[in-house]
């Protein structure tokens, strides 16, 4: 099931454009993929949110309504501004719903690993996504990846995954995704050398 997102054709182009646009609380795109010419384009900025608050997030699949035509579509890219992280530009990529794609699929980790933590250990994700081959209709929101039968020193690898039918993913099948390693990232450091034309503290003698 896609969401639908309508979308505004034949903006002005340049770097004033932009900033007024911007302003307008909309953002600058281009659509383009499956053999289209490249199309600039506007959306608002609460409908683009709206569009992809969905379990799905910036994976979801979007009926884009540009003039009146539709056009099935994923983002591709979004672009933010360096200091307040808003959306400055967004790509949109127009796909076939029948095909192939790759996308970035978040991973999240669940169950207890009660024997890891038993041995005084913890649970480190090697990685917070990964990158899927699935076709539109087959596409996961995330990866679930199982770590309750997990000890110290173990690793899930990328072989190791249960991947939804109709997906596979792209890496090393001895990635590592998930270890479990021993001892706490979270042990206090060692206390800092004295500075340089400074006394180390003297410890007074017994009385």
């Amino acid at each position: 099931m896609s969401t639908t997102l309508i979308v505004q054709s034949g903006r002005a182009e340049g770097s004033a454009a932009a900033r007024r646009i911007r302003r307008d609380e909309k953002i600058p795109g281009v659509l383009y993929g499956q053999g289209m010419n490249p199309v600039s384009v506007v959306v608002d900025r609460r409908d683009l949110r709206a569009a992809l608050s969905g379990p799905a997030g910036v994976n979801t699949i979007l009926t884009l309504e540009v003039d009146g035509s539709s056009y099935p579509a994923v983002v591709k890219d979004m672009q933010r501004h360096p200091v307040r992280r808003t959306v400055s530009h967004v790509d949109f990529l127009r796909i076939d719903l029948s095909k192939e794609l790759t996308v970035s699929v978040p991973v999240r980790l669940v169950g207890e690993a009660k024997a890891v933590l038993s041995e005084g250990g913890l649970v480190d994700a090697a990685t917070d996504t990964l990158e899927i081959v699935t076709t539109p209709a087959n596409m996961p929101n995330e990866i679930a990846v199982d770590i309750s039968a997990m000890h110290v020193g173990d690793v899930i690898r990328l072989a190791d995954l249960s991947l939804p039918a109709g997906t596979r993913a792209l890496g090393d099948d001895d990635m590592p995704v998930v270890t479990a390693i021993a001892g706490s990232k979270a042990e206090a450091p060692a206390a800092a050398a004295p500075a340089a034309g400074e006394s180390a503290p003297v410890t007074p003698p017994a009385s």
